[in-house]
């Protein structure tokens, strides 16, 4: 516990060191002020690139050459969308156009290297690119959404650990009174009172981080661009309970992967946690519910 403990304060004081550069950067002229997100790009990178390298070793059976190009695409896909995003504004597009050259890249491998390279581990190799690649350039996508990214991405980081948080409280305090076991083929220890609480504490994480964005954000002066069809508290309470259920969905994924892979954790670089995939699991689902909310249905409300 004491090592969790202390991993999770390093984790938290490097997302408010990252944060605050991403906001005081709206201090800048306007044509600065994107840059600011650079910092949660280097971030965003080195997950997508240490969770590939986690995936790939979990599984095993996939040739060296087919290690290499996977992990080198999903290193690649933060930046890609991040210059992408910055020059000619289509950074989706121009990750889903990285992908479609890594599967031929991948189809060349089985067909000139089949002797190692087999189609087994192909499959493998694809889904750790999806996973571990096109799903962190999400994060990306909710760093440089034009309104609301400081918002949106305090949301997701705050939704998240208050997920974990209510989640890990609740089946401490009330597993005893109500022990029913959430999916007890793959995490034995997960209980339907402690989702429960995970999705409380994800709804207090949206409202938590709203009011902390409007204090602070009215300070500054950093954009606040709300829609008006819903009452804010309303849409932080429908924010938090969708990110809080990506979340769980997430970290039961990776519990599956685990039971396949017959491992305990994906990695131990993070003492107390486990590997980098351990930490972010639930976070790369959110990152898409997040994206939705803020970068597609916030602009349209």
């Amino acid at each position: 516990m004491k090592k969790r403990v202390i991993t999770g304060a390093v984790y938290v004081a490097i997302c408010i060191a990252l944060l605050a550069l991403k906001w005081l950067f709206y201090l800048l002229p306007a044509d600065y002020a994107e840059y600011g997100a650079l910092g949660f790009d280097v971030l965003f990178t080195a997950v997508a690139s240490i969770s590939c390298f986690e995936f790939l070793r979990a599984f095993g059976g996939v040739s060296y050459p087919q290690k290499a190009l996977t992990i080198a695409f999903c290193a690649a896909t933060v930046p890609a969308f991040a210059i992408i995003e910055l020059t000619v504004g289509s950074g989706l597009l121009g990750v889903a156009e990285l992908f479609c050259v890594y599967l031929a890249v991948q189809a060349l491998l089985c067909v000139f290297d089949h002797a190692r390279s087999t189609v087994r581990g192909a499959a493998v190799s694809v889904l750790s690119m999806i996973y571990c690649g096109l799903l962190p350039s999400l994060f990306a996508a909710v760093n440089h959404i034009s309104d609301n990214s400081v918002l949106a991405i305090l949301t997701l980081f705050v939704c998240t650990m208050l997920t974990d948080s209510g989640a890990f409280f609740f089946g401490i305090l009330f597993k005893r009174f109500l022990p029913a076991k959430l999916a007890p083929n793959l995490s034995p220890n997960k209980t339907v009172i402690g989702a429960v609480g995970g999705l409380v504490g994800g709804i207090a994480g949206a409202v938590i981080s709203y009011y902390v964005y409007l204090g602070i954000g009215g300070a500054i002066g950093t954009p606040v661009v709300y829609g008006s069809a819903l009452p804010a508290v309303v849409f932080c309470i429908i924010a938090g309970l969708l990110i809080s259920i990506a979340v769980q969905v997430g970290d039961l994924f990776e519990s599956a992967v685990k039971r396949e892979c017959g491992v305990k954790d994906m990695g131990n670089l993070l003492p107390g946690h486990g590997g980098v995939l351990d930490r972010f699991d639930g976070m790369l689902f959110a990152g898409v519910v997040t994206f939705v909310l803020f970068g597609v249905l916030v602009p349209a409300l």
